[in-house]
């Protein structure tokens, strides 16, 4: 495992590179000055000048993205421009809430997808079959912000069960903290979910064809034994890597759904930062997800791996 690791280290920092490229290059080339911004619009030329020099906004692009790089690999991120406060405060107040909604939409990922698949590919009943395709389909075509319209018109306002937004740390106060999450995190994870459940239920088809299943159900094994013993842990390793790509799309799909349920994570930082074009924390932002994901993606291989024995690390 750690000449697998070491071959895939190069590569994995190439693409932190070509992210942090990117993303400070992208950001350039949206309208608007953030020094204009914190000016103000009755500024004049002169006290736009001097804000962006103490910001270092009059720095030659490839000085500032290596002042940025500097600084990351110091741990210093810096100030907010705009906002205020430090960068590495604001990601920090807003990671733990975006890392508990993605949690607990990863959860209802494993647990809905595994039972759209399951009951996708054994059950025999047409109106079981039938209420499975209607939620995958629906769960795939209704985007996410429709979704959460609905979500909450029904637990919150026709049942009142659940609160509409906001949040409240599972930490600080578990009971309450489970109410306020379980709507945001059902909305992100349906699409997820869906997928997943589809994935499975074909790989679980096709284990279910194999000839030493056929052999197995004629000497009388039962099929639950054969689903849980042979069928599943077959079926399992793409489905495995499909779910660290459905990681990554969680990270990104908790922005629009943070805006939808008031919830403050990292989504609602970011919204701020792009508005008021506070270069830091965006750039910040966007390399941190793009770390996530591809730590997300090296962990779902080595288990993929662990999984297949046929897929070896050396």
């Amino acid at each position: 495992m750690r000449g697998y690791l070491l071959r895939r280290l190069p590569s994995a920092l190439l693409v932190l590179l070509a992210a942090s490229f990117l993303a400070f290059a992208v950001l350039r080339l949206v309208p608007g000055d953030p020094a204009a911004v914190l000016a103000g619009p009755d500024a004049s030329a002169e006290t736009e000048a001097v804000i962006r020099a103490r910001l270092g906004l009059d720095a030659p692009l490839p000085t500032q993205y290596v002042r940025w790089l500097g600084d990351l690999l110091t741990g210093d991120l810096g100030p907010s421009y705009a906002i205020g406060g430090r960068t590495a405060d604001l990601i920090g107040d807003g990671l733990g809430a975006t890392v508990e909604l993605t949690l607990g939409a990863l959860l209802f990922v494993v647990v809905l997808g595994a039972a759209f698949g399951i009951l996708g590919a054994t059950a025999r009943n047409r109106w079981v079959l039938g209420t499975v395709r209607v939620l995958t389909t629906g769960a795939l075509a209704v985007p996410p912000f429709v979704t959460g319209v609905l979500l909450v018109l029904l637990f919150s306002v026709l049942l009142g069960v659940l609160p509409p937004g906001g949040r409240v740390p599972l930490l600080t106060a578990p009971d309450l903290g489970v109410q306020y999450l379980l709507l945001p995190s059902l909305c992100l994870a349906l699409p997820s979910a869906a997928v997943l459940g589809r994935y499975l239920e074909d790989g679980i088809e096709r284990a279910l064809a194999e000839d030493y299943v056929r052999t197995a159900t004629a000497a009388g094994i039962a099929p639950r034994r054969l689903l849980l013993r042979h069928a599943l842990p077959n079926a399992l390793p793409p489905v495995v890597t499909l779910l660290g790509m459905q990681t990554g799309y969680l990270l990104g799909g908790a922005v629009l759904v943070e805006a939808i349920f008031a919830w403050p994570g990292l989504g609602q930082l970011a919204e701020q930062a792009l508005i008021r074009r506070d270069y830091p924390v965006v750039q910040d932002l966007l390399l941190l997800l793009v770390t996530v994901f591809v730590l997300v993606q090296l962990l779902t291989d080595l288990v993929h791996a662990w999984l297949d024995p046929r897929i070896r690390w050396e």
